[in-house]
């Protein structure tokens, strides 16, 4: 136990240190057209992480393309000229028709002094040329090649202020790496869109309006925002989805994920030197596209308490979120802190007495949500324990936040609320995708330094800042509370 103590002091105590030797290592390049590009070098292990973040998502959508960021992902997995298909040529004049016939649907199927009968045959001919454009379809053509040479974690998301592919592959595969990104960038082809235009509904179905924690998760986000896109599913609603178009995906993907949008992210075995030459060839002569432009909507101040209650046939649950601004502002870091201090594990504040001491909840949590780049939200999370109510629940957090505005925290919990969060961040830099996520996503956020200054940011913040950050934001004016419950019959 003794040894164990010892092992955690010295890391806790290294993580500034190791945050700032790794940061000193860290290369950056900037190409003509536009592109950042990290290097850090590590031959520990002979494997690449690379990483490809564009500065767009779901905040970046207005009211005729919400959901399109998303569906963009999907459909950049689905292959270029060359590859997913088995012959383009004979494909291209097939995904024109098919356009021809989905655009048509979509422009007519709104209307309603459209004929039915026209739109059910046109359907039926949109079905009749999409069987027939299975012939040329190689699935999943991506996944597999990096799988054959080696890859693994293949994979793609987007949230509201980012879009993200990212793959870890042996050190001597770095060019087929750039070879199939490259290619995707400047050839892809966005075919079986109107297939995965209804997977992505579905998607949307099975995530959120079907799931009892997604469906909470987005009342209390569109609840919580009033004017700022952040209050947008990054899916998209269901009505977005439905009327997302071919050209509206084309025009959001030529004009944005390109190099000025984008941040190249390579941890791992490699020369940098090599590694710049190569990003060089094959992403330097991509025009550099259009800047993501900042979004200028700003939420307004809250100034009343948002109850909202559903129905829905699950186990009660309770969200609570509360208003609150973004990095670099020093209230993000106070804000980790304290949703730390109340539920950042078993000896937590909200943890201790909902779970263990009083067995009001059966579990309970506290996060940042919605994005970064704006200002975003506190939330605490739980789920009570019958025959509690949430009502009880809810009570019994209000009360603790309330004593986070007339006590401050103890020195003993600030520390180990700063201890979890420096080694959260250490765990993640200790391995090659980990390291090369962080640096990825801040610099798309703004800044990759970001990690060098985390630890002696929340190293300055004392119990009196606590105090008045509590103060500030979490109160009831500023609250937007989200509770789900069975439906009374």
């Amino acid at each position: 136990m003794r040894r164990l103590i010892i092992c955690l002091c010295v890391l806790l105590l290294s993580q500034p240190l190791y945050a700032a030797h790794i940061m000193d290592r860290v290369r950056e390049d900037r190409l003509e057209n536009g592109l950042t590009l990290l290097m850090l070098e590590r031959h520990d292990t002979p494997t690449v992480s690379a990483y490809i973040t564009f500065r767009v998502g779901g905040a970046n959508e207005g009211q005729g393309n919400r959901g399109i960021a998303h569906l963009l992902e999907h459909m950049l997995l689905k292959g270029t000229k060359t590859l997913g298909t088995r012959d383009y040529a004979a494909e291209k004049p097939l995904l024109d028709r098919i356009e021809d016939v989905g655009t048509r649907i979509d422009r007519l199927k709104n209307n309603p002094a459209t004929d039915p009968a026209e739109i059910e045959g046109l359907r039926a001919r949109l079905k009749s040329l999409q069987q027939e454009h299975k012939q040329y379809v190689v699935k999943d053509e991506f996944s597999r090649i990096y799988a054959e040479n080696g890859g693994v974690g293949y994979n793609a998301f987007t949230s509201k202020d980012q879009t993200t592919y990212l793959i870890s592959l042996p050190a001597n595969k770095l060019e087929l790496w750039a070879a199939i990104e490259s290619d995707r960038l400047q050839n892809s082809v966005l075919r079986e869109f109107y297939t995965e235009r209804e997977v992505v509904r579905e998607e949307r179905r099975r995530s959120y309006e079907s799931n009892p924690s997604g469906l909470i998760y987005e009342a209390l986000v569109a609840n919580a925002f009033t004017v700022h896109p952040y209050r947008n599913p990054v899916i998209g609603w269901d009505s977005d989805i439905a009327n997302l178009s071919l050209a509206e995906a084309r025009d959001f993907f030529t004009r944005y994920y390109r190099p000025v949008n984008m941040v190249i992210t390579l941890v791992g075995d490699f020369e940098s030197d090599n590694a710049l030459e190569l990003v060089r060839k094959y992403f330097g002569a991509i025009s550099p596209g259009i800047p993501v432009p900042r979004v200028v909507d700003v939420e307004p101040q809250q100034r009343g308490e948002k109850q909202i209650r559903i129905n829905f046939d699950a186990e009660p649950s309770l969200s609570i979120a509360f208003h609150k601004p973004s990095l670099p502002h020093l209230d993000d870091y106070c804000a980790d802190l304290l949703m730390d201090v109340l539920a950042g594990g078993a000896s937590s504040r909200l943890y201790k007495r909902l779970v263990v001491d009083e067995q009001l909840a059966s579990s309970v949590a506290s996060y940042g949500a919605v994005g970064s780049r704006y200002a975003n939200l506190m939330v605490i999370d739980a789920t009570p324990r019958y025959p509690h109510t949430v009502d009880e629940v809810k009570a019994a957090i209000y009360e603790e936040l309330d004593r986070l505005k007339r006590e401050p925290v103890s020195n003993i919990e600030l520390q180990r609320a700063r201890n979890r969060l420096v080694t959260d961040n250490l765990r993640q830099m200790r391995s090659n995708s980990g390291l090369a996520r962080l640096l990825s996503s801040y610099e798309a956020l703004g800044g990759w330094r970001y990690l060098v200054d985390y630890a002696a940011k929340i190293e300055t913040i004392d119990p009196a800042q606590l105090v008045a950050f509590a103060n500030r934001y979490l109160k009831a004016m500023n609250r937007t509370a989200v509770v789900l419950q069975r439906e009374v019959k």
